[in-house]
C-alpha cells in the first residue's frame, strides 16, 4: 500500500475514532497492556537483533554512542511502558469536554468543545518504547497515529507495533486503521507532503531530524530541536542538595533530552571548589568556557560558568539555552521566583532536578514529546496537548442582521459549566 492509502485509511479512521467512547478507548489500552506483558519474551529477542546490529552502525559512526544506549529496551523500560499505558486509563477522557459555556443572547448559546487534533505523524529514532506510549495517547485523545521509526530499531517497533495493533484490532467498535506504521525514507517524504491528511507532525530525535522535517513540509510541527538544559547554582544554595540534584541531572540518563549541560555559579556560591570536586569524583567531565554554549553532549559532560549575579546567569540561558528545562538551586525565595518568572524555558524548576521533565513524572500517563513551542503545546505533551478545540453554537432561527441593525444586542453571559 502506497503512503496516500496509508493517510487515507487513518484520515477516515480519525473521523470514527473522534466519536469513539471512553470505554473502547480503555478497553484497547488494556487489551495493549495485556498483549505486552504476555509477549515480553519476543519483545525482548527482537531488541537484541537491533542492539547487535546496532553495534556495527556505531563503529563505522552512522548512530552515537548515546542513540546506541536509547535503542536498549531491558526489563524495567517495558515496566514502565504497560505502566505507563495503565495509567493513562485511570485518566479521564480528554475528548469532548466543555471548555467555555457562554449565552451571546437570549436563546443563543456558545460552547468551546475539546476534540481530537486528527491525524498525528510521529517520527523518531531509536528510542523504541515510544511506539507504545504515542499509540496510546493517539487512541486515548482519540487521534489517529502514523508511527515511523529509526531503521536501528526496526525489529523492536515492528513488533511492539504488531501486539498493540492485534489488540485493538479484537476490540469491537474501534478502527484498527487509526494505527498505521511506516518503514521508508519514501514514505517520509510523501507524508510531509500530504497536508491535507496528516494534521500534526511530531518530531522524536536530533537536531538535523528535526530541522529537516519543518524545512520540507507544509504540515504543523510540534517538539523541541534540542534538550540544552541548565542549572544554576545561586550563593545561598545548599552544597549537598546541588551535588545532588546535578548529579541525578547529568549522570541518570545522560543521553536524555532533559538531562542538564551546564552548570552556572554564582561567583559568591562558597563552596565552588567542592562541588567541582564531588562531580568530577561523581564521573562528571567538567569544560569550563567552551566554544559553543548550546550544545547537547548527551554524555557525561558539563559546561561549566561562573557569573557574577542572578541576572547574568539568566540572560545567559535564555541566549543560549534551547527553551527545553533549566533549574535554580537557592534557599532565596525571591531569587527563585524571579528565575521561575524570567527564565523563558518549557519547563523552569527550583531546587530538583531537570530529569523531571517527563509526561510520566507529570502524571500524564506518558508524552510523545517535549515542546519548546509557543503555540498550542509546551513542555511534556500528554494528552491534553493530543487535543484542540472547537465552537458549537445553538439557536433558534437566529441571525446576525438582527443585531447588526440593532434590533438585538449581545449580552455576552457565562454560564456554569
Amino acid at each position: 500500500m502506497d503512503f496516500k492509502e496509508i493517510a487515507k485509511s487513518a484520515k477516515k479512521a480519525s473521523f470514527e475514532l473522534a466519536n469513539a467512547s471512553e470505554e473502547i478507548k480503555n478497553r484497547v489500552l488494556s487489551a495493549a497492556a495485556k498483549g505486552l506483558e504476555q509477549n515480553s519474551k519476543m519483545i525482548f529477542e527482537a531488541n537484541i537483533k537491533d542492539l547487535d546490529a546496532a553495534k556495527e552502525l556505531v563503529s563505522t559512526g552512522e548512530i552515537t554512542p548515546s542513540v546506541y544506549k536509547r535503542l536498549k529496551l531491558d526489563e524495567n523500560k517495558l515496566r514502565d511502558m504497560i505502566q505507563g499505558i495503565r495509567d493513562l486509563i485511570k485518566l479521564p477522557d480528554p475528548v469532548n469536554k466543555t471548555l467555555l459555556r457562554r449565552q451571546l443572547d437570549k436563546g443563543i448559546i456558545l460552547e468551546k468543545i475539546s476534540c481530537p487534533i486528527g491525524v498525528l505523524g510521529i517520527i523518531f529514532e531509536a528510542r523504541p518504547d515510544v511506539i507504545a506510549q504515542v499509540s496510546a495517547l493517539a487512541v486515548k485523545s482519540g487521534n489517529a497515529v502514523i508511527l515511523k521509526g529509526g531503521k536501528e530499531a526496526v525489529n523492536t517497533n515492528k513488533i511492539l507495533f504488531d501486539i498493540i495493533k492485534k489488540a485493538a484490532s479484537e476490540v469491537e467498535g474501534f478502527l484498527p486503521d487509526a494505527l498505521q506504521q511506516i518503514f521508508t525514507r519514501e514514505d517520509v517524504s510523501e507524508m510531509l507532503k500530504c497536508d491535507g491528511l496528516v494534521d500534526l507532525i511530531i518530531p522524536r530525535g536530533g537536531n538535523k531530524l528535526v530541522q529537516f522535517i519543518k524545512s520540507n513540509t507544509k504540515i504543523p510541527v510540534l517538539g523541541h530541536a534540542d534538550g540544552v538544559c541548565h542549572i544554576f547554582v545561586d550563593e545561598s544554595a545548599d552544597l549537598e542538595m546541588a551535588v545532588k540534584i546535578i548529579v541525578d541531572a547529568k549522570t541518570q540518563y545522560p543521553s536524555a533530552c532533559n538531562s542538564v549541560e551546564t552548570l552556572i555559579v554564582h561567583k559568591d556560591f562558597p563552596y565552588a571548589p567542592a562541588l567541582r570536586d564531588t562531580l568530577i569524583d561523581s564521573g562528571i567531565d567538567i569544560v569550563d568556557n567552551p566554544q559553543e554554549w548550546h550544545h547537547e553532549y548527551s554524555d557525561t559532560t558539563l559546561s561549566y560558568l561562573i557569573v557574577p549575579d542572578i541576572d547574568t546567569a539568566i540572560n545567559h540561558i535564555n541566549t543560549y539555552g534551547s527553551g527545553h528545562t533549566d533549574a535554580i538551586i537557592t534557599n532565596d525565595k525571591q531569587n527563585a521566583d524571579k528565575f521561575i518568572s524570567l527564565v523563558d524555558s518549557a519547563g523552569v524548576y527550583h531546587n530538583v532536578s531537570t530529569r523531571f521533565a517527563d509526561g510520566f513524572r507529570y502524571g500524564f500517563g506518558a508524552e510523545v514529546g517535549i515542546s519548546t513551542n509557543k503555540t498550542h503545546a509546551r513542555g511534556p505533551v500528554g494528552l491534553e496537548g493530543l487535543t484542540i478545540y472547537k465552537y458549537n453554537i445553538r439557536g433558534n432561527g437566529d441571525i446576525v442582521s438582527d443585531y447588526a441593525d440593532g434590533t438585538k444586542q449581545f449580552h455576552h453571559k457565562d454560564l456554569e459549566i
